[in-house]
């Protein structure tokens, strides 16, 4: 059987057009045209990774997004936004979700990057080819496991998505180093353009989980006019 994936949209031609490339590629499909919908048929269907329409009748895409990411944080979300609505697609990324895509969009774009995020969030992808795969990453009470995708902090497991998950990872692979926001896109998202508010959004709730004070990180510092660098802990001994 295929990974299934959720596609929640109000408009009919589009969740056809999608349901048929994402069944061409492989997958199976379940629809839903509005948020009670959405979320009945996610706790019914139990899907791999959602599709998930930010203007919703009933519940709005947005709140849709935050109820399942306080149920269910490791399932993969990918925003479908219209283009311009930047606010909304920075709040969506606030409340959890991993990917998005503006319409109109290509639907072989969009099953590229559900190919992309379920790679991701099934294997060490970005762990794959470097000598640490098969190794803990260790930065004094944070222990990360690629290859099983667990991230630990004071001996409690972390609740993150699956970018939250490769951001870490690639921090911290590279300790000490700068990485510019276009840098971290490429990287991480496997994104050569793209809003860059994306990387600050998901450093700012990736700081709220692993950093005592978020307000003023330890780990995951600011680098003004360039972009992020990861601190070890041991920096500051």
């Amino acid at each position: 059987m295929g990974q299934r994936v959720l596609v929640v949209d109000d408009d009919p031609t589009v969740s056809d057009v999608v349901r048929l490339y994402l069944e061409r590629a492989g997958f199976e499909v379940a629809l839903a045209v509005d948020g009670p919908s959405a979320l009945t048929t996610f706790a019914r269907e139990q899907p791999d990774l959602v599709v998930l329409d930010l203007m919703l009748p009933g519940i709005d895409g947005l709140e849709v997004c935050r109820r399942l990411r306080s149920t269910s944080a490791g399932v993969p979300i990918i925003m479908l936004t219209a283009l311009g609505e930047e606010s909304d697609r920075v709040l969506g990324l606030q409340l959890g979700a991993d990917d998005y895509v503006t319409k109109p969009f290509s639907p072989r774009e969009l099953v590229l990057r559900v190919q992309s995020v379920l790679r991701r969030s099934t294997g060490p992808d970005l762990a794959a080819d470097t000598a640490t795969a098969d190794q803990l990453l260790v930065d004094g009470d944070l222990v990360v496991d690629p290859v099983r995708r667990v991230a630990m902090l004071s001996g409690g497991e972390l609740a993150l998505t699956v970018r939250e998950f490769d951001l870490l990872v690639f921090f911290m692979m590279h300790p000490g180093r700068a990485f510019r926001r276009t840098e971290l896109l490429e990287s991480v998202w496997g994104w050569t353009f793209g809003d860059h508010s994306t990387v600050t959004v998901h450093v700012r709730r990736l700081r709220e989980k692993i950093e005592p004070d978020p307000a003023k990180p330890q780990r995951i510092v600011t680098v003004w006019g360039v972009g992020y660098r990861f601190e070890p802990v041991s920096a500051h001994a």
